[in-house]
Protein backbone atom coordinates (compact mmCIF):
# COMPACT_ATOMS: atom_id res chain seq x y z
CA UNK A 1 0.00 0.00 0.00
CA UNK A 2 2.79 2.38 0.95
CA UNK A 3 4.57 1.51 -2.31
CA UNK A 4 1.44 2.38 -4.32
CA UNK A 5 1.04 5.71 -2.54
CA UNK A 6 4.70 6.47 -3.19
CA UNK A 7 4.26 5.71 -6.90
CA UNK A 8 1.19 7.98 -7.08
CA UNK A 9 3.04 10.75 -5.26
CA UNK A 10 5.99 10.58 -7.66
CA UNK A 11 3.60 10.50 -10.61
CA UNK A 12 1.69 13.53 -9.30
CA UNK A 13 4.90 15.46 -8.69
CA UNK A 14 6.08 14.64 -12.20
CA UNK A 15 2.80 15.86 -13.67
CA UNK A 16 3.03 19.04 -11.60
CA UNK A 17 6.61 19.69 -12.77
CA UNK A 18 5.56 19.05 -16.39
CA UNK A 19 2.60 21.40 -16.01
CA UNK A 20 4.85 24.10 -14.55
CA UNK A 21 7.26 23.64 -17.47
CA UNK A 22 4.43 23.82 -19.98
CA UNK A 23 2.97 26.98 -18.45
CA UNK A 24 6.41 28.61 -18.19
CA UNK A 25 7.11 27.78 -21.84
CA UNK A 26 3.74 29.14 -22.99
CA UNK A 27 4.24 32.39 -21.04
CA UNK A 28 7.70 32.80 -22.53
CA UNK A 29 6.45 32.14 -26.08
CA UNK A 30 3.54 34.57 -25.59
CA UNK A 31 6.01 37.24 -24.51
CA UNK A 32 8.22 36.51 -27.52
CA UNK A 33 5.21 36.80 -29.83
CA UNK A 34 4.23 40.10 -28.23
CA UNK A 35 7.73 41.50 -28.79
CA UNK A 36 7.73 40.27 -32.41
CA UNK A 37 4.32 41.88 -33.02
CA UNK A 38 5.14 45.25 -31.45
CA UNK A 39 8.60 45.72 -32.91
CA UNK A 40 8.34 43.78 -36.19
CA UNK A 41 11.27 41.82 -34.88
CA UNK A 42 13.04 39.01 -36.71
CA UNK A 43 13.26 37.18 -33.39
CA UNK A 44 11.91 33.63 -33.39
CA UNK A 45 10.37 31.47 -30.68
CA UNK A 46 12.60 29.22 -28.61
CA UNK A 47 11.84 26.05 -26.72
CA UNK A 48 13.52 25.09 -23.45
CA UNK A 49 11.43 22.08 -22.46
CA UNK A 50 12.34 18.53 -23.53
CA UNK A 51 8.93 17.77 -24.97
CA UNK A 52 8.63 16.79 -28.61
CA UNK A 53 5.16 18.29 -29.03
CA UNK A 54 6.24 21.69 -27.74
CA UNK A 55 9.33 21.74 -29.95
CA UNK A 56 7.20 20.85 -32.99
CA UNK A 57 4.65 23.58 -32.16
CA UNK A 58 7.43 26.19 -31.80
CA UNK A 59 8.96 25.08 -35.09
CA UNK A 60 5.61 25.33 -36.91
CA UNK A 61 5.04 28.84 -35.55
CA UNK A 62 8.57 29.86 -36.60
CA UNK A 63 7.92 28.49 -40.08
CA UNK A 64 4.77 30.64 -40.31
CA UNK A 65 6.76 33.69 -39.15
CA UNK A 66 9.46 33.03 -41.73
CA UNK A 67 6.87 32.69 -44.48
CA UNK A 68 5.21 35.92 -43.37
CA UNK A 69 8.58 37.69 -43.42
CA UNK A 70 9.31 36.40 -46.93
CA UNK A 71 5.85 37.44 -48.14
CA UNK A 72 6.32 40.89 -46.62
CA UNK A 73 9.67 41.35 -48.40
CA UNK A 74 8.14 40.17 -51.67
CA UNK A 75 5.21 42.57 -51.25
CA UNK A 76 7.51 45.52 -50.57
CA UNK A 77 9.63 44.61 -53.59
CA UNK A 78 6.53 44.34 -55.77
CA UNK A 79 5.30 47.74 -54.58
CA UNK A 80 8.67 49.27 -55.45
CA UNK A 81 8.60 47.58 -58.85
CA UNK A 82 5.06 48.80 -59.43
CA UNK A 83 6.04 52.40 -58.73
CA UNK A 84 9.00 52.06 -61.09
CA UNK A 85 6.78 50.47 -63.75
CA UNK A 86 4.21 53.26 -63.50
CA UNK A 87 6.96 55.88 -63.85
CA UNK A 88 8.40 54.14 -66.91
CA UNK A 89 5.02 53.56 -68.51
CA UNK A 90 4.03 57.17 -67.94
CA UNK A 91 7.17 58.30 -69.75
CA UNK A 92 6.84 55.82 -72.62
CA UNK A 93 3.18 56.61 -73.26
CA UNK A 94 3.36 60.36 -72.64
CA UNK A 95 6.14 60.88 -75.22
CA UNK A 96 4.25 59.65 -78.33
CA UNK A 97 1.00 61.23 -77.11
CA UNK A 98 2.70 64.61 -76.72
CA UNK A 99 4.19 64.24 -80.19
CA UNK A 100 0.78 63.33 -81.61
CA UNK A 101 -0.82 66.33 -80.00
CA UNK A 102 1.80 68.64 -81.51
CA UNK A 103 1.38 67.30 -85.05
CA UNK A 104 -2.43 67.39 -84.79
CA UNK A 105 -2.19 71.10 -83.94
CA UNK A 106 0.15 71.66 -86.89
CA UNK A 107 -2.27 69.78 -89.13
CA UNK A 108 -5.19 71.98 -88.03
CA UNK A 109 -3.21 75.20 -88.46
CA UNK A 110 -1.77 74.33 -91.89
CA UNK A 111 -3.40 75.60 -95.09
CA UNK A 112 -1.13 73.60 -97.40
CA UNK A 113 -2.44 70.30 -98.74
CA UNK A 114 1.13 69.05 -99.06
CA UNK A 115 1.88 69.90 -95.44
CA UNK A 116 -1.36 68.27 -94.29
CA UNK A 117 -0.43 65.04 -96.08
CA UNK A 118 3.01 65.20 -94.49
CA UNK A 119 1.60 65.71 -90.99
CA UNK A 120 -0.99 62.95 -91.52
CA UNK A 121 1.76 60.50 -92.45
CA UNK A 122 3.72 61.41 -89.33
CA UNK A 123 0.59 61.06 -87.16
CA UNK A 124 -0.13 57.63 -88.64
CA UNK A 125 3.44 56.54 -87.91
CA UNK A 126 3.17 57.77 -84.32
CA UNK A 127 -0.11 55.92 -83.85
CA UNK A 128 1.48 52.73 -85.19
CA UNK A 129 4.36 53.15 -82.75
CA UNK A 130 1.94 53.72 -79.89
CA UNK A 131 -0.05 50.61 -80.82
CA UNK A 132 3.16 48.59 -80.89
CA UNK A 133 4.16 49.99 -77.50
CA UNK A 134 0.79 49.09 -75.96
CA UNK A 135 1.00 45.60 -77.47
CA UNK A 136 4.39 45.12 -75.81
CA UNK A 137 2.98 46.24 -72.48
CA UNK A 138 0.03 43.87 -72.86
CA UNK A 139 2.30 40.93 -73.72
CA UNK A 140 4.64 41.70 -70.83
CA UNK A 141 1.68 41.81 -68.44
CA UNK A 142 0.66 38.32 -69.57
CA UNK A 143 4.21 37.14 -68.97
CA UNK A 144 3.88 38.09 -65.30
CA UNK A 145 1.12 35.53 -64.78
CA UNK A 146 2.88 32.37 -63.61
CA UNK A 147 -0.07 30.29 -64.78
CA UNK A 148 -0.01 31.69 -68.32
CA UNK A 149 0.85 28.94 -70.80
CA UNK A 150 1.47 28.92 -74.53
CA UNK A 151 -0.19 26.43 -76.83
CA UNK A 152 2.63 24.58 -78.58
CA UNK A 153 2.48 22.39 -81.69
CA UNK A 154 5.02 20.63 -83.92
CA UNK A 155 6.47 23.04 -86.49
CA UNK A 156 9.49 23.76 -88.66
CA UNK A 157 11.57 26.20 -86.67
CA UNK A 158 13.87 27.00 -89.57
CA UNK A 159 11.04 28.04 -91.89
CA UNK A 160 9.41 30.22 -89.22
CA UNK A 161 12.68 32.01 -88.39
CA UNK A 162 13.66 32.47 -92.06
CA UNK A 163 10.30 34.04 -92.92
CA UNK A 164 10.46 36.33 -89.90
CA UNK A 165 13.98 37.56 -90.72
CA UNK A 166 13.13 38.11 -94.42
CA UNK A 167 10.31 40.45 -93.36
CA UNK A 168 13.01 42.87 -92.14
CA UNK A 169 14.54 43.31 -95.61
CA UNK A 170 13.33 46.92 -95.96
CA UNK A 171 14.42 47.76 -92.42
CA UNK A 172 17.96 46.62 -93.17
CA UNK A 173 17.95 48.70 -96.35
CA UNK A 174 16.80 51.81 -94.51
CA UNK A 175 19.67 51.40 -92.07
CA UNK A 176 22.07 50.76 -94.94
CA UNK A 177 23.09 47.47 -93.37
CA UNK A 178 23.66 44.09 -94.97
CA UNK A 179 23.24 41.46 -92.26
CA UNK A 180 25.77 38.64 -92.00
CA UNK A 181 23.47 35.63 -92.36
CA UNK A 182 24.52 32.02 -91.80
CA UNK A 183 21.50 29.68 -91.79
CA UNK A 184 21.70 25.90 -92.05
CA UNK A 185 19.83 24.14 -94.85
CA UNK A 186 18.28 21.27 -92.88
CA UNK A 187 14.83 21.34 -91.33
CA UNK A 188 14.69 22.04 -87.60
CA UNK A 189 11.52 20.43 -86.21
CA UNK A 190 10.48 21.84 -82.85
CA UNK A 191 7.40 21.95 -80.63
CA UNK A 192 6.61 25.62 -80.13
CA UNK A 193 4.11 28.43 -80.57
CA UNK A 194 4.59 30.01 -84.00
CA UNK A 195 3.26 33.45 -83.03
CA UNK A 196 5.47 33.51 -79.93
CA UNK A 197 8.57 32.37 -81.84
CA UNK A 198 8.03 35.05 -84.50
CA UNK A 199 7.64 37.64 -81.73
CA UNK A 200 10.92 36.55 -80.14
CA UNK A 201 12.86 36.76 -83.42
CA UNK A 202 11.27 40.13 -84.21
CA UNK A 203 12.28 41.52 -80.82
CA UNK A 204 15.87 40.32 -81.21
CA UNK A 205 16.25 41.72 -84.74
CA UNK A 206 14.61 45.03 -83.76
CA UNK A 207 16.98 45.31 -80.83
CA UNK A 208 19.95 44.74 -83.15
CA UNK A 209 18.62 47.32 -85.64
CA UNK A 210 18.15 49.93 -82.92
CA UNK A 211 21.50 49.44 -81.18
CA UNK A 212 23.75 48.09 -83.93
CA UNK A 213 26.26 50.57 -85.38
CA UNK A 214 27.57 49.00 -88.58
CA UNK A 215 27.32 45.22 -88.19
CA UNK A 216 24.43 42.84 -87.62
CA UNK A 217 24.70 39.07 -87.79
CA UNK A 218 22.17 36.23 -87.70
CA UNK A 219 22.89 32.51 -87.55
CA UNK A 220 20.75 29.38 -87.30
CA UNK A 221 22.04 25.87 -86.75
CA UNK A 222 21.47 22.53 -85.09
CA UNK A 223 23.54 22.21 -81.92
CA UNK A 224 23.51 19.30 -79.44
CA UNK A 225 19.96 18.30 -80.31
CA UNK A 226 18.69 21.88 -80.13
CA UNK A 227 17.75 24.66 -82.49
CA UNK A 228 20.30 27.42 -81.96
CA UNK A 229 19.54 30.93 -83.20
CA UNK A 230 22.06 33.69 -82.62
CA UNK A 231 21.72 37.42 -83.22
CA UNK A 232 24.60 39.85 -82.77
CA UNK A 233 25.39 43.48 -83.38
CA UNK A 234 28.35 45.74 -82.77
CA UNK A 235 28.05 48.37 -80.07
CA UNK A 236 29.34 51.86 -79.48
CA UNK A 237 32.85 52.00 -78.08
CA UNK A 238 31.72 53.70 -74.86
CA UNK A 239 28.49 51.72 -74.47
CA UNK A 240 28.28 49.59 -71.33
CA UNK A 241 25.86 46.67 -71.42
CA UNK A 242 25.01 44.87 -68.19
CA UNK A 243 24.30 41.32 -69.42
CA UNK A 244 23.06 40.41 -65.94
CA UNK A 245 20.18 42.86 -66.31
CA UNK A 246 19.63 42.83 -70.07
CA UNK A 247 16.51 40.67 -69.79
CA UNK A 248 15.06 42.69 -66.91
CA UNK A 249 11.96 44.77 -67.64
CA UNK A 250 12.57 48.39 -68.68
CA UNK A 251 16.33 47.85 -68.86
CA UNK A 252 17.86 50.21 -71.39
CA UNK A 253 21.45 50.71 -72.37
CA UNK A 254 20.80 54.42 -72.98
CA UNK A 255 20.25 55.82 -69.51
CA UNK A 256 18.95 59.05 -71.00
CA UNK A 257 16.04 57.05 -72.44
CA UNK A 258 16.43 58.63 -75.84
CA UNK A 259 15.20 55.61 -77.81
CA UNK A 260 11.52 54.93 -78.46
CA UNK A 261 11.84 51.39 -77.15
CA UNK A 262 9.94 50.43 -74.01
CA UNK A 263 12.82 48.30 -72.79
CA UNK A 264 10.46 45.31 -72.68
CA UNK A 265 11.44 43.54 -75.89
CA UNK A 266 14.14 41.28 -74.44
CA UNK A 267 12.16 40.65 -71.24
CA UNK A 268 9.25 39.46 -73.40
CA UNK A 269 11.58 37.31 -75.51
CA UNK A 270 12.93 35.63 -72.37
CA UNK A 271 9.44 34.92 -71.02
CA UNK A 272 8.21 33.45 -74.31
CA UNK A 273 11.30 31.28 -74.89
CA UNK A 274 11.15 29.85 -71.37
CA UNK A 275 7.47 29.00 -71.80
CA UNK A 276 8.47 27.01 -74.88
CA UNK A 277 10.98 25.10 -72.73
CA UNK A 278 13.94 26.86 -74.28
CA UNK A 279 16.70 29.10 -72.96
CA UNK A 280 18.08 32.52 -73.83
CA UNK A 281 21.35 34.17 -72.89
CA UNK A 282 23.39 37.27 -73.70
CA UNK A 283 27.06 38.15 -73.71
CA UNK A 284 29.46 40.81 -74.91
CA UNK A 285 32.26 39.26 -76.94
CA UNK A 286 34.92 41.13 -78.90
CA UNK A 287 32.86 44.36 -78.73
CA UNK A 288 29.85 42.49 -80.14
CA UNK A 289 26.59 42.09 -78.24
CA UNK A 290 25.34 38.53 -78.78
CA UNK A 291 22.02 36.92 -77.88
CA UNK A 292 21.57 33.16 -78.21
CA UNK A 293 18.35 31.18 -77.98
CA UNK A 294 18.04 27.41 -77.79
CA UNK A 295 14.90 25.34 -78.35
CA UNK A 296 14.81 21.56 -78.02
CA UNK A 297 14.40 19.74 -81.34
CA UNK A 298 11.50 17.33 -81.67
CA UNK A 299 12.61 13.74 -81.44
CA UNK A 300 11.93 11.58 -84.49
CA UNK A 301 8.96 9.26 -84.15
Amino acid sequence: MIFLVLILAIFSISLLIALIHYRSQIRKNCHQLEVMQKHSSNQRLTSEVPYKEVKELVQRINDICNQYQDDKITLERNETNLKEAIANLSHDIRTPLTSLDGYVQLLVMSDSAEEKDHYLQIIQNRISSLKELLEELFTYTKMQDQHYELTVVPMDGRQCICETVLAFYEDFEKRGLTPEVNFCEEDLPIVANEVALRRVIQNLVKNALVHGVSRIGLSLEKSDGKLHFSCFNDKKADEIIDVEQIFERFYKGDKARTSTSTGLGLAIAKGLIERMHGSISAEVKDEMFVIDIFLPLQEKG
